[in-house]
């Protein structure tokens, strides 16, 4: 009767899937939740996309999240001739921090005065996530002369790395800011915030926020050694979890210890019930072909299995060939992974319960749909912190998630295993318990003479999530 696959796919829009009917087939193919790259395009072009996005999601009848993606500190190309550049090996080019200078294969103009004082000479340079290799000949006041070691093509406002620099570049900028005003003025649902290192990072971002009367979460973005060392400290302060961006980390860190690093990452994550998207590269050779390789398909795999909430697709939506195919696939990869998970040990040891009171009725909330057979997991959520500390445990029947708040549905799009309900405004938390019953059968997760679970926090009690009934669902 439930056909409802779990884990959750965030697809990049660009040109390839900003298109209208594109955004349709791309939502019925599966995607949750569409990501907008900020670090590309303008703002009257994201807005646009979010007003197709909605309707898209309006026309069929599906609640689907905006996370949109600040671009933070990094350090990019600026404008090249024609948007791209062919970049030779063996061959020699200057890096300068003139961004009057239009860019060609030959001159790469780069948007930070600093460059020049955090590259030494004999340092590696890596563009196009690492693609591309260059290695430092020579420092001057506003260049660097470097050999091509790996060529390939690189375009405008690429990212550009220097692995081992200790030149640091702040957390949230200007442009952050103004960035954020627009996710707030254009109801983005989620936001992504790059570059993070510390949990100190975080907070011009929450401050910000706070000042703006919004309480959009952010989503910490790992992709630098220092926030892999800082994990726990800033998934504690990131309101919504976790991206663990291996584009990037694959460059700063040794590349080996990647896998082990996402593993962790997501472990901790899980322990303090926060949310993980894994990103970067999982579809890659699907930007130019219809099918992936087995190695993408088990890295997909292994992520759902580490414990993932989400998968991203990147380039592969963004400027891919092959769009909706890459969504199918993600999805078709996730349903077959989500039969083979181990369910009973997270309910056990994924979260660290301690003594708190609403992990605790949470987890015995999931521990009764084994021990009862109840079918389904009814949650009324305002903010939706209880759908995630239920989410975070993994439970195996569906977890429904009621709220008043369209943004708070919305928003729930991103948690493993959570399906959601827009529902009225109700006068009493009462009222809505009674009725979650018959909305689990209008809503299809149980049948007529089944039982389910319903949890929920009680505000007056101030206790978080600290209610569960089991109803039975009417006939």
């Amino acid at each position: 009767m439930y056909d409802h696959r779990r884990t959750k796919i965030v697809a990049t829009v660009g040109p390839a899937s900003r298109s209208p009917k594109m955004l349709e087939r791309l939502i019925s193919a599966g995607a949750d939740v569409f990501r907008l790259n900020f670090s590309h395009g303008t703002e009257t072009e994201h807005a646009e996309t979010i007003d197709r996005i909605r309707s898209a999601g309006d026309l069929l009848g599906k609640w689907v999240g905006v996370l949109g993606d600040l671009p933070g500190p990094k350090l990019r190309l600026d404008e090249l001739g024609g948007g791209f550049a062919d970049i030779e090996e063996g061959a020699e080019l200057t890096m300068t921090t003139d961004i009057a200078a239009l860019g060609s294969h030959e001159l790469l103009p780069v948007g930070w005065d600093g460059l020049p004082g955090a590259v030494r000479e004999g340092d590696p340079i890596y563009l196009a996530d690492g693609r591309v290799r260059l290695r430092a000949l020579a420092v001057d006041d506003d260049s660097v002369r470097c050999q091509v070691e790996a060529g390939g093509r690189v375009a405008s406002h690429q990212g550009v790395n220097l692995p081992g620099s200790q030149s640091g570049m702040p957390a949230a900028g200007a442009n952050d800011l103004g960035w954020l005003d627009f996710a707030v003025d254009n109801d983005v649902d989620l936001l992504a915030v790059s570059f993070v290192r510390t949990a100190a990072d975080l907070e011009p971002l929450h401050e910000r926020l706070a000042e703006r009367h919004s309480d959009i979460p952010l989503i910490a973005k790992i992709e630098k050694p220092q926030a892999a060392e800082n994990a726990e400290e800033i998934i504690a302060a990131a309101g919504s979890g976790i991206m663990v961006a291996r584009g990037d980390l694959g460059i700063e860190l040794p590349i080996e210890e990647v896998p082990a690093t996402q593993k962790r990452l997501i472990r901790l994550a899980g322990k303090q019930s926060k949310p993980v998207i894994t990103a970067t590269q999982m579809l890659a050779s699907m930007v130019t072909s219809d099918r992936p390789t087995r190695a993408e398909v088990t890295d997909v795999a292994n992520a759902i299995h580490d414990g993932t909430d989400a998968v991203m697709l990147s380039e592969e939506t963004a400027i891919g060939e092959y769009p909706v195919e890459a969504v199918e696939t993600m999805d078709r990869i996730a349903r077959q992974t989500e039969l083979d998970l181990p369910y009973g040990d997270w309910l056990l040891n994924r979260v660290e319960i301690g003594g708190e009171v609403s992990a605790s009725v949470a987890q015995g909330a999931v521990g009764s749909t084994y021990r009862l057979g109840l079918k389904a997991i009814i949650v009324p959520t305002s903010s939706g912190r209880t759908a995630r500390l239920v989410s975070a445990l993994r439970p195996e029947v569906p977890i429904l998630a009621i709220s008043q708040r369209q943004e708070t549905v919305r928003r729930l799009n991103l948690l493993f295993g959570v399906r959601c309900a827009l529902h009225g405004q109700w006068r009493e938390l009462r009222d809505l318990l009674d009725q979650s019953a018959a909305i689990a059968r209008r809503e299809g997760v149980a049948k007529p003479g089944e039982l389910i679970a319903v949890t929920a926090g009680l505000p007056d009690q101030g206790l978080g999530t600290n209610l569960f009934e089991v109803h039975r669902v009417p006939e």
